[in-house]
């Protein structure tokens, strides 16, 4: 079974701007940690990773696989899985985790939803998971072209079940609505960290804001998840309050997994979490009643996706 994993990508903020945000000295370039033996990945290698290249090449599209540098691509592309992100590659926000580019996007694409899905039919997925960038100068959010491209993959795959990792509408309930409306099993809204740390992780980003999606979509009758990065510079206890935060506000599904600087313009690693710590998390997330919590030091937003529905 072939499955589609995206992982959720924002823009990268340079440090000047956080630091005038927030009022913190930092260094022009933050320095990368070594990482341990636990955070190793394979090299992308192999007759499906070239498959997948070529189909997305073909059909000119847009994988947070390459945009958000995931860990995980040689792993996934070399099982034949691919993400694909729709409404283009650059993003209007600036959070300072993210290797996608920042910027005004041009012009989204009408005939996105139809090549979206014809890859998707020829790769014959069982389970896709769709994901895109923040385009908040549009009056809708983008809400029409992510409706129109669920609505084509099932069409073409009727048997595909899908999950949409969409980002923050900025409280315009209307776009939400259109966007969780065409179909899809899961809706998932990454709340990415804790709320001490939103004006320097997320920083046009509400931790409410985003709280308030994921009850709405819960409320909309959908299955709802979650992801949260560590190595932020959180404590356990600020985790812990954010998992339950997450399940007073009707989420179903978490995932945890470790914040890597994808670049050295990007934040710092503040630690590296250790496997215990997460198999003490997916403990803890069990305890309070999530359906499903993925937790691991590789894990990102819909890593095994499949096991989530």
């Amino acid at each position: 079974m072939h499955i589609i994993c995206p992982i959720i990508a924002y823009q990268r903020l340079t440090p000047t701007f956080i630091a005038h945000m927030i009022d913190l000295e930092v260094s022009e370039k933050q320095p990368r940690a070594r990482k341990p033996e636990w955070l190793r990945v394979k090299l992308p290698i192999g007759e499906e990773y070239r498959k997948v290249r070529h189909l997305v090449d073909t059909y000119n599209l847009h994988t947070i696989c390459q945009s958000g540098n995931c860990p995980n691509m040689g792993e996934c592309w070399g099982a034949g899985t691919a993400t694909f992100m729709i409404l283009g590659n650059v993003c209007t926000r600036s959070c300072s985790f993210c290797a996608v580019k920042t910027g005004r996007p041009n012009e989204y694409d009408t005939d996105e939803p139809r090549r979206v899905a014809e890859a998707i039919a020829l790769m014959g997925v069982k389970h896709a998971v769709i994901t895109s960038v923040n385009r908040d100068e549009l009056k809708d959010r983008g809400a029409e072209i992510w409706y129109q491209t669920i609505v084509k993959i099932k069409e073409l795959s009727p048997d595909t079940t899908i999950e949409t990792l969409i980002p923050d509408v900025k409280a315009n309930w209307e776009a939400l609505e259109r966007m969780v409306s065409a179909g899809q099993e899961v809706v998932s809204h990454n709340m990415e960290t804790v709320p001490r740390l939103y004006r320097l992780v997320r920083p046009q980003a509400r931790y409410e804001r985003s709280l308030e999606q994921i009850q709405r979509t819960k409320d909309y009758g959908k299955r709802t998840k979650s992801g949260i990065m560590v190595g932020l510079g959180e404590t356990q206890d600020e985790m812990l309050q954010a998992m339950d935060d997450l399940r007073a506000h009707g989420c179903d599904v978490l995932t945890i997994g470790q914040y890597l600087q994808p670049t050295p313009m990007h934040l710092a690693v503040a630690e590296f979490v250790h496997p215990d710590t997460f198999a003490w998390y997916k403990e803890e997330g069990n305890k309070r009643g999530f359906a499903f919590v993925e937790s691991g030091p590789l894990v990102r937003s819909s890593y095994h996706a499949e096991r989530h529905l």
